[in-house]
């Protein structure tokens, strides 16, 4: 059956244009993005009525806690959560109880994934066994096995050998190598990033330097070998200009923010709220400006949603002691949009950075408003107001920092090839 999705003011990131349009979706797929109307289209016919659509967007770096903490979030409960946040594809993380870093578990988190998710679901694994930085997996079965890019997440591989070694073995496979930049000593144990606030507060602090160092150590190592490369997270002003550097001397680099880092700052957690301990910690107002001005440009690449659940029991203790992270499947879009309202970066720019750089860089056909593209889809208002609840969040964790935060921006529907999987 053929699916119209008319009087809609497309987004289309490959372009840079939002424009009054049609799509028009067969089997799963983008038969034709039209300007303007459809005449006597045939088949149903979805009526936007002026709302945005764009395609759905690809979250890179999420966690879902199958295996082993499966009480924080499971398949299914992420899969629902990312369907109501337009999120079309997860890029899952390997960072579970085991890790995923073999064959037979990768297996069983794809068939767990199929099983319960309506959204689509593409497992990354770990770079070393168990994460543990000391020797790396099987990447050539792995990658058979399903795997899109390889990682140990926030744990760095500090033994400069072994990284170094698989690097250059996943050159040869034409593996992603997704790395946290950090320099692992330097910030260890620390829970915010340092300066006058850290002190008055009396909590553990990292230097900025510290994300700058990991970053120059991994650079050089990616001249040397000549690796595909992607830093999860840059959020300082530090760690740009070996960024720029870096694409300069055509290094293949990419680079990610999660969207906490650029719509928060340190400031935020000065009434020891732990759901704003995050990690990397929250940064300076300026590094927070310097990096939505990277973003605008171009020199960050992909901003994701960086989900990470934590429990009531994680989360509910001292600032120091409290565990990292945050939900935000559901609080991406509205959150992102944030940046819109403000006029710091427009429609086309965030899409290219949630959607199309994402899919790009991992080789998938979607994140694209073009014919022959996935029908992954998300219509939303961006200008709908509403004061975040995070009772009503999806997700089995809700631990987001957006709780009680006025925002703008619902997502009325989304679709995966076609199919209606979430509509408010």
């Amino acid at each position: 059956m053929t699916l119209h999705f008319i009087n809609a003011e497309l987004i289309d990131p490959e372009a840079g244009t939002v424009f009054t349009g049609s799509v028009s979706v067969e089997d799963g797929r983008i038969a034709a993005v039209i300007a303007g109307g459809i005449d006597n289209p045939e088949g149903e016919v979805i009526d936007c009525k002026g709302r945005l659509l764009a395609p759905g967007i690809v979250d890179l770096g999420v966690k879902v806690c199958e295996p082993g903490e499966r009480h924080k979030e499971s398949y299914r409960s992420a899969g629902l959560a990312a369907a109501a946040g337009g999120v079309t594809t997860m890029i899952t993380r390997p960072d579970t109880t085991p890790a995923i870093d073999n064959p037979e578990t990768l297996e069983f988190v794809t068939r767990r994934a199929n099983e319960a998710s309506p959204v689509n679901v593409l497992p990354m694994a770990a770079l070393t066994k168990g994460r543990a930085g000391r020797e790396m997996t099987e990447i050539g079965f792995l990658m058979d096995a399903g795997a899109v890019a390889f990682t140990d997440c926030d744990h760095v591989v500090s033994d400069t050998k072994v990284f170094s070694r698989a690097l250059t073995y996943a050159r040869g496979l034409g593996a992603l190598v997704i790395a946290h930049p950090q320099e692992p000593i330097l910030s260890k144990g620390a829970a915010v990033t340092s300066g006058k606030f850290a002190s008055l507060r009396g909590l553990p602090g990292v230097s900025v330097m510290a994300e700058r160092m990991g970053l120059d150590r991994d650079m050089a190592l990616v001249e040397m070998t000549g690796a595909r490369y992607h830093a999860d997270q840059i959020t300082t002003a530090r760690a740009l200009p070996p960024l720029a550097r870096a694409k300069r001397n055509g290094l293949d680099v990419t680079a990610g923010i999660g969207i906490h880092h650029l719509t928060l700052n340190a400031l935020d957690v000065a009434d020891y709220r732990t759901f704003f301990k995050l990690k990397p910690p929250l940064r300076d107002e300026d590094d927070r400006l310097a990096v939505v001005e990277a973003l605008a440009s171009g020199l960050i690449d992909i901003v994701c949603s960086m989900h990470t659940p934590q429990d009531e029991e994680s989360k509910r203790l001292p600032f120091e002691e409290a565990a990292s992270g945050a939900v935000g499947l559901e609080t991406l879009l509205p959150a992102a949009l944030r940046l819109w309202h403000a006029e710091m970066i427009t429609l086309p720019q965030l899409w290219r950075a949630m959607s199309l750089n994402p899919a790009s860089r991992l080789g998938l056909p979607s994140g694209r408003l073009s014919s022959g593209a996935p029908a992954d889809l998300v219509l939303f208002d961006a200008h709908a107001p509403f004061v975040m609840d995070r009772a009503a969040l999806r997700s089995k964790s809700r631990n987001t920092p957006f709780d009680g935060m006025r925002l703008q921006g619902k997502v009325r529907a989304t679709y995966v090839a076609g199919n209606c999987v979430f509509e408010s």
